[in-house]
């Protein structure tokens, strides 16, 4: 394959058409020729930050009541509709934003877009619609209590995050929503939902000016002069100490911990610095070095990796382990000594090496799919990386030293002020 051949498959400023319609929605479409199918995906300014306090889940519960009927259809007949032509389609809320996805035929695209219209702007929630879910909803809830790698978040979000609106859950609590009603639904999608802000993303086998088309003929005359501004991300205050508190669960066999705190945002200069020695701390390979150290060598752990958020906040940059509930006090020493070295000591530059190559290898698989293509121009919309930023990515990635890794590391991970949340059992005395 020539190198000009393979750059003009990575999708970049000539080959994305982007689009503002009249109403503030950005359209970004790419066509891809090969294919018979088209991928639409999105978002909208509508996630938990809006939710109040007493009625947390409300921004989740509204995504996820908007397919469950509608002025024109009632819940059967939209997933008739998809269902008779293959096609899928849904909404799900997040803390930032709503987000919404399908796929078809390309031909079918105005069917996904007549979908993505109606959920927008017409939901009825429907009352026995919204009790059946509401029943769903409390029913993960229950789930969730019992969880306890999710327990362990949720307790890690709290004390990363006290004060602050991550600390929050998305899906809310089992209290709130059983508060949560039809009227709620609505007054929320009357006052949040709307163009303003949203995004959309359309991928595949329809030339791009057509399917801008389309979108424009479907939402460009939505307008909701009601919609609120998203409000305003406070600051996060970093810890002070190390802190810890761990939840029990009767009955558990296994516990599960997380160790961290916050790291950069996807926008901040040092996130791929960030990104590229997170891979080595606990992502490469059988999970860096905290796979190695944790779970293969001292196997003290079921699974053990790191993780790092990068989105529009403060997201979390953490290691989480599941283990014996005996070993709690072990593993967690081993993650701090494996901290404690990562944010002192330069990474090795075969690590860092292995890591890049790994970065840049893995990045064209994932622009194979039409979806991926859909999220990667979500990317770059939502983080305002430049139209060529995949073309890019390679000597972006490569021109991160191990420097600049251990600098960010030192500036987020400081041993002294993390925090150690666990769920697991109760200890035996």
């Amino acid at each position: 394959m020539s190198a000009a051949r393979k750059s003009s498959s990575i999708p970049g400023s000539d080959d994305i058409t982007r689009v503002e319609l009249a109403n503030g929605i950005v359209v970004l479409a790419r066509h891809n020729p090969n294919s018979l199918a088209v991928t639409l995906r999105g978002y909208l300014q509508a996630g938990s930050l809006f939710d109040p306090d007493d009625k947390l889940g409300l921004a989740d519960f509204t995504a996820d009541a908007l397919m469950h009927g509608t002025a024109k259809r009632n819940f059967q007949e939209i997933y008739n509709a998809l269902e008779s032509i293959g096609a899928s389609f849904g909404f799900n809320s997040g803390t930032h934003t709503t987000s919404f996805g399908g796929k078809a035929l390309a031909e079918d695209l105005p069917l996904l877009l007549d979908i993505l219209n109606e959920g927008l702007r017409t939901p009825s929630f429907p009352a026995e619609q919204v009790k059946k879910l509401r029943a769903q909803l409390l029913t993960g809830l229950a789930l969730r209590a019992q969880d306890t790698r999710d327990m362990a978040a949720m307790v890690f979000d709290e004390l990363v995050y006290r004060e602050h609106p991550y600390s929050r859950p998305d899906d809310g609590t089992v209290e709130t929503i059983g508060a949560i009603l039809s009227d709620d639904l609505a007054d929320f999608h009357r006052q949040v939902y709307g163009p303003r802000g949203m995004v959309i993303a359309v991928a595949g086998g329809i030339p791009a000016e057509q399917a801008v088309e389309q979108v424009r003929a479907a939402l460009e005359d939505w307008a909701n002069p009601e919609q609120a501004a998203p409000p305003e991300l406070p600051a996060w205050q970093p810890l002070e100490e190390r802190v810890s508190k761990r939840h029990v669960i009767p009955g558990m066999s296994q516990s599960d911990l997380v160790v961290g705190t916050a790291g950069p945002s996807r926008l901040s200069p040092d996130f791929m610095a960030a990104n590229l020695g997170n891979s080595v701390l606990g992502r490469f390979g059988l999970m860096g070095r905290i796979g190695d150290a944790v779970r293969e060598k001292a196997g003290l752990a079921y699974y053990a990796y790191s993780g790092l958020g990068g989105g529009l906040g403060p997201g979390a940059w953490d290691v989480a382990a599941g283990v014996n509930p005996a070993n709690e006090q072990k593993a967690t020493e081993l993650i701090f000594q494996e901290i404690t070295r990562f944010t002192s000591e330069l990474v090795s530059e075969e690590e860092l090496s292995d890591s890049q190559s790994n970065f840049i290898g893995s990045m064209p698989l994932s622009l194979e799919s039409n979806g991926g293509v859909a999220d990667a121009m979500l990317n770059m919309e939502r983080y305002g990386l430049g139209l060529d930023y995949y073309r890019e990515y390679p000597a972006r990635i490569r021109a991160v030293t191990r420097e600049q890794v251990l600098e960010a590391a030192a500036r987020y991970l400081q041993p002294d002020k993390l925090a150690v949340a666990i769920a697991g059992p109760p200890l035996e005395p």
